[in-house]
């Protein structure tokens, strides 16, 4: 390790413990997101167009702008004749039908957990049921979702407050689904408090919210009590990451997001002897190691890692990228 005179005066001569939360980081649907984008660059050269980041996370972005992605907000910012992907988040039908009119090559990244909860929308229409989506206002995830449907099918509730003041009628028949990237404590207190509201209420049969939200709260849970300190890579656009900072927060030990190593100051470890370091679903573990070695330049470190679960997830690519890639 190098030495660094200059922080000797200010460092704890107390070695830092660190504890790194597994699961973390990528999940299945991020893997096959940035694998389309890749693919897709393969395939058609650059450039390729992607609307909205394909997943949130800047160092992310910024490596497939280098191979040759151009982000952009909207399909209108897309050329003639371009090949573009939608995002991981998903998209409104509308985005398809509009790609699909001007002729454009287009491939979805959707994660397959999120167009499931898509099709669920879809199906509680086709029964009659009014949607209640528990999620985050202007999050592109429940945009996507939300535009599944006609808007009158579908009311967006952020918090345990807002169902009670839900205006429906009582006949109305209701449905449930919600975002994939939630707080799963939060989550249950709303539905339950619509239940409660609304007995006759229908959700999902399995739960919306993906296996690697939950993981990943999970690990960060089964650290927090050892952590003075939880730091959670990722970006501030992120959903599933702002959720671990708050279960961090919950679990007893001080949550802070930051997107690369260099955030982090000398002072941040004062006081601190056990800290906590996980990632959100969009991070890279490049990430990860970046963080340790920062960790490492102020103090003796030790490392553990703490595994609450074993992620097998793989989802298959679009046939589009199948039928003429070469095999690797």
């Amino acid at each position: 390790m190098t030495h660094h005179p200059a922080q000797d005066a200010t460092a704890s001569t107390q070695p830092l413990h660190v504890l790194i939360a597994a699961p973390r980081g990528f999940c299945a649907g991020v893997d096959r997101a940035i694998e389309i984008v890749e693919r897709a660059i393969a395939r058609y050269g650059a450039p390729v167009y992607v609307r909205h980041e394909i997943v949130h996370n800047r160092y992310v972005v910024d490596g497939l702008k280098a191979k040759g992605a151009v982000f952009v907000e909207e399909l209108d910012n897309v050329p003639d004749g371009a090949p573009v992907v939608f995002s991981a988040h998903g998209v409104p039908k509308s985005v398809p039908a509009d790609a699909t009119a001007r002729g454009l090559d287009w491939l979805d990244a959707t994660c397959p957990l999120v167009s499931k909860v898509h099709r669920q929308a879809e199906r509680q229409v086709e029964a009659g049921r009014h949607i209640l989506f528990i999620g985050h206002r202007g999050h592109p995830e429940v945009i996507g979702t939300m535009g599944q449907v006609a808007q009158g099918d579908i009311s967006l509730v952020e918090t345990v407050e807002d169902v009670a003041t839900l205006d429906l009628p009582a006949d109305l028949p209701l449905a449930y689904l919600t975002q994939t990237t939630l707080s799963v404590d939060d989550t249950a207190a709303i539905i339950a408090a619509l239940k409660v509201r609304y007995p006759g209420i229908v959700g999902p049969r399995a739960e919306d919210i993906c296996y690697a939200t939950s993981n990943r709260q999970a690990a960060v849970k089964a650290i927090a009590e050892a952590c003075d300190l939880i730091l959670v890579i990722g970006a501030p656009n992120s959903s599933n990451s702002l959720r671990l900072v708050e279960v961090a927060q919950r679990g007893g030990a001080r949550g802070q997001l930051i997107q690369r190593a260099d955030e982090i100051t000398a002072d941040w470890l004062d006081g601190v002897t056990t800290i906590g370091v996980t990632a959100g679903a969009s991070a890279p573990e490049v990430l990860v190691r970046e963080v340790i070695d920062r960790l490492a330049q102020f103090r003796a470190i030790t490392t553990e890692t703490v595994t609450t679960a074993e992620e097998h997830m793989v989802f298959k690519l679009p046939r589009q990228l199948l039928d003429s890639m070469p095999v690797e």
